[in-house]
């Protein structure tokens, strides 16, 4: 039994004792839909949890728990949708990053903080979903398919409102406040999204500027709350660190789209396409390619067959070794961020390699 595990579970409001990498959690009860990242983690991430040490192992276990118990306890049919999304993978970066920025010292609040941080990114999965109609998230069903659209907006206003409902208990007015900040970037870019919809005038700077609202602002939110939670004077290098790893992961995710399979996206190859989606592998494409300039995208889009056609084009222009080109400098400014910030060895090193995962994903 660990260390974690043997400590009570803390009571509703009350203040954790100071104990480095605690996490006296309450209890969730075990689920097949929801395997933990920590007990079963990707080569990747067991270089990321052995840099990082135990203490990070723990925490993210903690936070795994804890997930699992927020999704659960709110009724059947919510629980169901929840530990559907829950249980549909991923690597949790977010709480990561937050752990690390911390020096995974700073009691049960970053347990909390971390999983506010995943309840949001989780939440807005689910209203894009619904946003976009989209069949599939990680290869698995969306609950948009297997709830429908009410079931899938409640269940993401669940995840939303527990979020602020667990950071709250840190009682840190100023982790409310950089995660409401987070939440209203992405709501912006989500409308930034909307707006540009089928446009050909979207600019790889206006793509870059919804980008930094809809997805690295929440990588920005977490390393910043990480540091706080930490006592890390350091909060702004490590949020700089937090928005280029975010900026480099949306552009490598754009660039996974047009180059498929679906087998390894889990999703439909060119699904930003179908739902008229200006991404920069597109942008850059149709500043070299007539034919994809004058492309009207709503009338060619309905014919899966096209779709695959389009993306073709895209990677013979060269556009995406140019968008992976652009995602890796951002990961080296990412780590620049790094350098005049006071981390023990093993943080570093940690921290460097999750911005290189990002891009390792992708090669």
């Amino acid at each position: 039994m660990s260390s974690l595990d043997e400590m009570p579970a803390s009571q509703p409001g009350a203040q954790a004792p100071e104990t480095r990498a605690q996490a006296t959690e309450p209890r969730a009860q075990a689920t097949d839909l929801a395997p933990s990242r920590a007990t079963h983690p990707t080569a990747e991430l067991t270089a990321v949890l052995e840099a990082g040490g135990p203490d990070l192992a723990q925490l993210l276990e903690s936070t795994e728990r804890r997930l699992l118990e927020i999704a659960e306890g709110h009724g059947e049919t919510l629980a169901r949708h929840a530990v559907q999304t829950l249980g549909a993978g991923g690597k949790r970066v977010r709480p990561i990053m937050l752990f690390l920025s911390a020096g995974c010292s700073g009691g049960y609040e970053l347990v909390r903080a971390a999983t506010a941080v995943e309840l949001v990114h989780m939440a807005t999965l689910i209203h894009d979903d619904v946003l976009d109609q989209a069949e599939l998230r990680r290869g698995r069903p969306t609950v948009f398919v297997s709830g429908g659209r009410g079931s899938a907006t409640a269940t993401g206003d669940l995840l939303f409102s527990r979020a602020y409902a667990e950071l709250s208990r840190t009682r840190s007015v100023e982790a409310v406040r950089e995660l409401s900040s987070a939440c209203w970037a992405l709501a912006r870019g989500e409308l930034m999204q909307r707006g540009d919809a089928w446009a050909s005038t979207v600019t790889a700077e206006r793509y870059l500027l919804r980008c930094e609202h809809k997805t690295a602002r929440l990588f920005e939110a977490s390393c910043r709350l990480g540091a706080l939670a930490g006592g890390s004077e350091s909060s702004e290098a490590m949020a700089r660190f937090g928005a280029r790893v975010g900026l480099a992961f949306q552009i490598l995710d754009d660039v996974l789209d047009v180059s498929g399979p679906a087998e390894r996206t889990g999703k439909t190859r060119g699904a930003d396409l179908l739902d008229g989606t200006i991404t920069l592998p597109f942008i850059l494409a149709r500043d070299r390619d007539p034919e994809l300039r004058d492309l009207d995208l709503r009338v060619q889009v309905g014919d899966p067959g096209k779709v695959d056609a389009i993306c073709d084009r895209i990677a013979a222009s060269g556009a995406l070794d140019t968008a992976r080109e652009k995602a890796l400098r951002y990961v080296t400014e990412a780590k620049r961020a790094l350098e005049d910030v006071p981390l023990r060895g093993g943080q570093r090193r940690a921290l460097e390699l999750v911005a290189d995962g990002v891009v390792e994903r992708y090669a």
